[in-house]
């Protein structure tokens, strides 16, 4: 069985040589599995971040449910990056005081 034409989703599609071939639309691609997408997290500067570095906290950032806030230039250790991230909170950390929480890497600079 071949892969669905990512183009226009038809089932007809069949191999000839090193590509598939969609007969509906002519789209051409290739048999092998391209190399997965590697997501790169950076911090407001552009440094890119890793599992474990520290960073500080670059602004002011109210904490949802909370009276207080997230004071510029507080200290985050350890962190962890969350590569499928859908509200944009892309690194989970604890925060002395506030617990487990997740950031943007926006807010953050590498130390």
């Amino acid at each position: 069985m071949y892969p669905n034409c990512p183009k226009c989703n038809s089932s007809y599609t069949y191999e000839d040589g090193v590509n598939y071939v969609c007969p509906e639309c002519a789209h051409e691609w290739a048999t092998t599995p391209e190399e997965e997408e590697v997501v790169v997290i950076k911090d407001a500067n552009g440094n890119v971040l890793q599992d474990g570095d520290t960073v500080t906290v670059i602004k002011d950032l109210k904490v949802k449910g909370s009276s207080s806030a997230v004071k510029q230039g507080t200290k985050v250790k350890n962190i962890r990056l969350v590569l499928d991230a859908t509200d944009g909170h892309d690194i989970d950390c604890k925060i002395d005081g506030f617990g487990a929480m997740g950031l943007k890497s926006e807010f953050v600079k590498k130390i």
